[in-house]
């Protein structure tokens, strides 16, 4: 099987969660951010990850994918939400600083969906429009954004609980947390309370997927 993804895409990391966790044999394969041709020939809509299943079809929509993996061999290991709301929440107040702190930064660092100009003006002119700011702008008021993102941080993870405090089982909170909390280890200056960092690292092992800090911009 074939997982279509880009690095520091969110949605891409809760299917390659599944992946380690459950140590499925799959080839992760990197699109260029702007090859919008080579996802709307495979599902018929620019969206990723997109997995090439053992029959040669194609599955979108990332929870979808999470699903069909978990269950593949027929037993599925992920606990059902009980977190939604509480995750929404932190969402809703991270996401104003989050996008604007992230987006600069991934033209910043080698990821390989940016491994042209092509790519990375597609993903500048698309983030720019979806800020409403210049991604010069942004990174200009790091500063500022980032007293809002650890504001948020400290004020909506307190439910948080760590893996190794149940049994290093992971439920869909997980796939739909983690992801976005993984993205802002390549911000330099965030101030994960004690608890959050400790989840980080412990999810990361559990599930292979790699961290930012080396490249913290």
């Amino acid at each position: 099987m074939k997982l279509f993804v880009f690095d520091h895409c969110p949605f891409c990391v809760k299917a390659m969660m599944v992946a380690g966790l459950k140590k499925i044999d799959l080839d992760i394969v990197y699109l260029q951010n702007h090859d919008v041709d080579a996802r709307i020939e495979k599902v018929g809509a620019n969206m990723v990850p997109i997995l090439q299943k053992p029959d040669g079809s194609y599955m979108a929509e990332s929870l979808d994918i999470v699903i069909y993996l978990d269950a593949l061999d027929n037993k599925p290991l992920l606990m059902a939400n009980k977190h939604q709301e509480d995750i929404a929440r932190y969402q809703e107040a991270a996401s104003p600083f989050s996008s604007r702190l992230l987006y600069p930064r991934w033209l910043m660092i080698d990821l390989p969906e940016f491994q042209c100009q092509e790519a990375k003006d597609w993903f500048r002119d698309k983030k720019t429009k979806m800020i409403e700011q210049d991604f010069d702008d942004a990174f200009a008021r790091s500063e500022e954004y980032l007293d809002g993102l650890n504001q948020a941080l400290a004020e909506h993870l307190n439910w948080l609980r760590l893996p190794s405090e149940r049994n290093n089982e992971l439920a869909c909170d997980d796939i739909n947390l983690f992801p976005f909390l993984r993205n802002l280890t390549v911000i330099k200056g965030v101030e994960f309370p004690s608890h959050v960092r400790k989840y980080i690292d412990e999810v990361a092992a559990l599930t292979g997927i790699g961290l930012y800090d080396h490249t913290a911009v």
